[in-house]
């Protein structure tokens, strides 16, 4: 598998070895002691899957306390999927960054914990699959603005009208969201 770094450190793309024919394709989607090779110990409690149609907006969704790393990726159509720093230590605090990941270019992403995590659907009927190393604590959830100007996510919207949540309609300003040390 190739793991790439994106532009602030932590979240990484990972694109696994597809193996395809006439038939269609293999690909492992976890291996514990690939991954520990480059780099990601980790230990899965929860697998998750949602399902969305065109324009629905997930996000951008934390846990503190009990932060989540999450393993992502899509089995059918299209997101583009984001992670914001909230590490207040961290000297990129506040920044994004961002990867399409779609059934067809087979890319996961990593976002670890002490991040904010959210998507854009792209195509409708688009099944989100994500692996979390913590368990899911509603008392504990935060939900980032999606659209909080001081981050400056570059959703692809072109023309897409956005579906939001109640929760995430009214998530938190970067000022004022329990970040992590």
């Amino acid at each position: 598998m190739i793991v790439t770094e994106c532009d602030i450190p932590g979240p990484l793309i990972i694109e696994p070895k597809v193996f395809g024919d006439e038939r269609g394709f293999f690909m492992e989607s976890w291996n514990a002691a690939q991954f520990a090779e480059a780099g990601l110990d980790i230990a899965f409690v929860q697998d998750n899957h949602s399902r969305s149609q065109k324009g629905v907006l997930r996000g951008m969704h934390f846990q503190n306390p009990g932060p989540q790393g999450k393993l992502v990726r899509v089995v059918s159509g299209a997101v583009f999927d984001v992670a914001v720093d909230l590490r207040r230590s961290s000297p990129t605090f506040g920044h994004w960054t961002g990867v399409e990941l779609s059934a067809e270019n087979k890319r996961m992403f990593w976002v670890p914990q002490g991040f904010a995590h959210g998507f854009l659907t792209l195509e409708d009927d688009t099944d989100f699959l994500y692996k979390c190393d913590a368990p899911y604590a509603p008392q504990h959830e935060h939900s980032l603005a999606w659209d909080d100007p001081d981050v400056a996510i570059a959703w692809p919207l072109d023309g897409i009208a956005v579906q939001l949540s109640t929760k995430d309609a009214k998530g938190t300003p970067l000022s004022d969201v329990e970040a992590f040390a």
